[in-house]
Formats: structure tokens, C-alpha cells, sequence
């Protein structure tokens, strides 16, 4: 019976029991023995995905380069591929400003909190030697908050001792301090074996990967087709790897979601809790992340793919989204993103192997709406007025930070430090919006994988290396 269900009706079945089955055992007291016991299985299953997922990108792209006909072919590829990413990232940040502008969440905290918020801010403006008051209002100074500033700097002192923050904050720092240039240094390896092994370096994963390639097709046919050989029988190894892994995926969800609310609290109160505090916020987002995946990728679909219509492509690249939710990971989903482009849409082994490994490390579509969305939601509950050209700076710092993103959970809260104190803001008010950050990371992974899917059809359409299957194997 099971053996006929859809791999994607398995995980969502698997998602579905995770989340009631943590709430019953938050309820009965159960969460040490899910943390314990069942998470780990969650674990194992990420860590089997990850393992798989750099050397099937770096085969993969070898594989896609050296067979390509004409090396001239690269270049254009390639630069179709950054375009339309870029094209995307832009099109997400502007959505989430337009949605965060016209529903104001900040504006549905509690009036007497969003001043206390407002004084801490100018308290912070006022300490820091390159802060300043963006909107010129001053709170500090009016006699009717006087007696609210001591409540202020007591709450000021408690964020800046958040040591979550301090650890972000640090990061980001260092990121600030590359020159112009480290994104392109940052591109090439100093030792590609140190590149394998490190997940977060896999721009010079696919960087060594093109190059390689590339060597292959300059060189005789007939003294690298052994090599080349080599390549596609390895590649074809790692594939069977995520074929394997991928028929136990429904009870490895299952674990993964239990794990995951049963660490962020221990009765079913406290979830509830921890989301109605920003349920405004949370919903602006989702909703922001649901235009993407509804609207304006089937736009683009719609358009520019005859014969594919979006409920079908959804249905087609499903088990990756579900996938992507679970991880939170667009690199961890990577293996299974691949196959369903290339099995169930029928984008060419060429296009899928050279435009989803680059997808799944620049392109956050997912992650630069929210931190846009939070970035304005955090001015809005600290009634802090962000004009034109600051929303128009944090598009164009959500953009560049986003290639800089790491495809890795959580990796969006260092590049919002960044977009904070782009525009003036203090970067401690990232502790806010800790407690929902879990789970809409896993909702925009969703639509960065989706994305990443979109763009790889549309690219094998204008290559001609589309063929669109009657019949999907799902």
C-alpha cells in the first residue's frame, strides 16, 4: 500500500505526524526522550544529505562542463544563470518591502511597548560613536516618556548581554571587514581537499569544478575520455546515494520535526506563545514567501515554459520542497533538488548540473524577502521611519549579502546584521525575532529551492534543452 503512495505525499504524511507527535509529547512531558531519541535520527539525515551533497556538486559540474559541446556555451550559460538569480533575488526583497510597507506588522505590537522600544533605540543611537537618529524624532527629550527611560536602559543593557547576538555580531564584522574584492578571492581554493571538507565553502567547490571542466574540454577527446568516464561513473554513484537515502526520507522527516519543536519549547503553550508574540511579523512573511511560490515564480513559468503548467511543476519538484522545509538547508536538499529538475521536469543533466549547484549557493530568493520584511518590521516596532532611499539601500544590501549567504540554517540572521546596520539600526534587535526564526527559515528554504528550480527550467528553455516528461517518476 505504501509502495504506491507519491514520495511527496510520504513527507508530508511524515511532517504532519512530527508536529503532532511533538506537541503530545511536549503535552505529556515526553521532550527528553524525543531530543534523546528520535532527534538524532533528524541528524543523521541532514549529515547524509550534506555528505552527499559536495561531491555530487563537484562531479556533477565537471560532468555538465566537459560534456558540453562548446566551450563558448559556458559563458553564455553562465551568465544567464547569474542574471536570472539576480533578477529574482531583486524581485523578493521588493515584494517583501511592498508587502511589510502596506501591512505595517510593527504596528500591531503594543503602543506603550513600541515607545519603550523607540527610547532604547535612541539610548543605542546615542551611545554608539557612528549612530544617529535616522527619522530626527526625539522620544529621550519629551517629558512625557521621562519616567519610562530607566525601564529603557535596563532593557538596553539585557540585549546587548545576549551572547546568540554577540556571536552573529562578530561574524558580521568580520564579513564587513573583506575588501571590495573577497567575494572574488573567496572564489577561488587555496587546497580543494580543505574546500570538500568544509560545507560552507562550496563557491570554490564549484569553482574548481568549472575550471576542471573546462581543462577537459581543451584537451584530445581521446586522452581524457577516461577521466571523463571516471567522472559520470562516480557521479552516477552519488546519484544512487540520494535515490537510497531518499526512500527512508518520510520517517528520517518525521524525527527531524520532532526534534526541532521539541528544542524550541516544552509544552504546547509555549509554541503557541512563542508565535503569537509575532504572529504579525510571521505572517507578513509567509505571505511574502507564499507570493513567490504562487505567484511570481508561475509567472515567470507561465510565461516562458510552454507546456508546463505551475500546478504541475509544483507537483513535480514537491519532494524537494517538503525536503527543503525539513532541512532548512537549500544545500542539504541540493541532491534531491537535482533530481527531480532533471527526472521529473526533464531539464538536460547539462543545465541541471551547472545552474542548481551555483542556485544553491547564491541564489536565496527565500532569505533576502525576510530580511527585508524584518528589517522594516524591526524600524516599525521600534516607531522608526525608514524613508525611500534607506528601503532602497536595505534592497540593494539584502541582494549583495545573499550571494554572501551560506546555504546552511540559520546563516540569514549574520547577513540581517549586515542589512541593519546598513541603513543605522541596532544589530541586537535580531534577538527579537530568534524564537520564529526556525521556522520560517524552513519556509524560506522552500521557496530558495523552488527558486533555484525555476531558473534552472527557464535556462535549459533558452538552451533548447528542455523536454518536458508526459509521466514524472515520483
Amino acid at each position: 500500500m505504501m509502495k504506491k503512495i507519491p514520495l511527496h505525499w510520504k513527507i508530508i504524511i511524515g511532517l504532519i505526524l512530527g508536529i503532532i507527535y511533538s506537541l503530545v509529547s511536549s503535552y505529556l512531558g515526553w521532550n527528553k526522550f524525543t531530543i534523546d531519541w528520535i532527534d538524532p535520527f533528524g541528524v543523521i539525515f541532514i549529515r547524509l544529505l550534506k555528505f552527499i551533497a559536495v561531491p555530487l556538486v563537484l562531479f556533477s559540474i565537471i560532468a555538465g562542463v566537459s560534456a558540453l559541446p562548446d566551450p563558448a556555451k559556458l559563458g553564455r550559460m553562465g551568465a544567464k544563470t547569474l542574471f536570472a538569480y539576480l533578477v529574482t533575488t531583486v524581485a523578493a526583497v521588493t515584494i517583501g518591502l511592498v508587502l511589510v510597507n502596506t501591512l505595517k506588522p510593527g504596528n500591531y505590537i503594543d503602543e506603550g511597548q513600541r515607545v519603550k522600544n523607540r527610547l532604547k533605540y535612541e539610548l543605542w543611537a546615542k551611545a554608539t560613536p557612528s549612530g544617529r537618529i535616522l527619522d530626527g524624532k526625539d522620544y529621550l527629550g519629551n517629558p512625557e516618556y521621562a519616567e519610562l527611560v530607566g525601564a529603557a536602559t535596563q532593557a538596553m543593557q539585557a540585549e546587548e548581554g545576549n551572547t546568540t547576538v554577540e556571536e552573529r555580531m562578530r561574524a558580521a564584522e568580520q564579513f564587513k571587514e573583506q575588501g571590495p574584492l573577497q567575494f572574488v578571492v573567496d572564489f577561488v581554493p587555496d587546497n580543494i581537499f580543505a574546500a570538500l571538507s568544509d560545507g560552507g565553502r562550496m563557491l570554490q567547490v564549484i569553482f574548481f569544478g568549472i575550471f576542471f571542466g573546462i581543462v577537459l574540454l581543451l584537451l584530445p577527446q581521446e586522452k581524457v575520455k577516461p577521466v571523463i568516464d571516471l567522472v559520470n561513473g562516480i557521479n552516477e554513484v552519488f546519484l544512487k546515494m540520494v535515490e537510497i537515502v531518499m526512500e527512508a526520507a518520510p520517517f528520517f522527516v518525521f524525527a527531524l520535526m520532532a526534534g526541532v519543536i521539541a528544542k524550541m519549547a516544552d509544552t504546547p503553550g509555549e509554541v503557541v506563545e512563542i508565535f503569537k508574540g509575532l504572529l504579525s511579523y510571521s505572517v507578513v512573511v509567509v505571505l511574502g514567501l507564499g507570493a513567490m511560490i504562487f505567484l511570481f515564480y508561475p509567472g515567470l513559468i507561465s510565461l516562458l515554459v510552454k507546456g508546463l503548467s505551475y500546478s504541475e511543476f509544483l507537483r513535480r519538484i514537491s519532494p524537494a520542497q517538503f525536503l527543503a522545509f525539513s532541512t532548512s538547508s537549500s544545500a542539504a536538499t541540493l541532491p534531491v533538488t537535482m533530481e527531480c529538475v532533471r527526472d521529473n521536469i526533464g531539464v538536460s543533466q547539462n543545465v541541471t548540473n551547472f545552474v542548481l549547484p551555483i542556485g544553491a549557493t547564491v541564489n536565496m530568493d527565500g532569505t533576502s524577502l525576510y530580511q527585508a520584511v524584518a528589517v522594516v518590521f524591526l524600524a516599525q516596532m521600534h516607531l522608526v521611519d525608514l524613508n525611500l532611499s534607506q528601503q532602497i539601500t536595505i534592497v540593494l544590501t539584502a541582494t549583495l549579502a545573499s550571494i554572501g549567504s551560506a546555504a546552511v540554517p540559520s546563516a540569514g540572521l549574520v547577513m540581517m546584521i549586515i542589512v541593519l546596520q546598513s541603513v543605522g539600526l541596532n544589530p541586537a534587535w535580531i534577538a527579537i525575532i530568534f524564537p520564529v526564526d526556525r521556522i520560517l527559515d524552513m519556509c524560506r528554504t522552500v521557496v530558495n529551492v523552488t527558486g533555484d528550480a525555476t531558473v534552472s527550467s527557464l535556462i535549459a528553455k533558452s538552451e533548447g534543452e528542455l523536454e518536458v516528461k508526459a509521466e514524472p517518476a515520483l
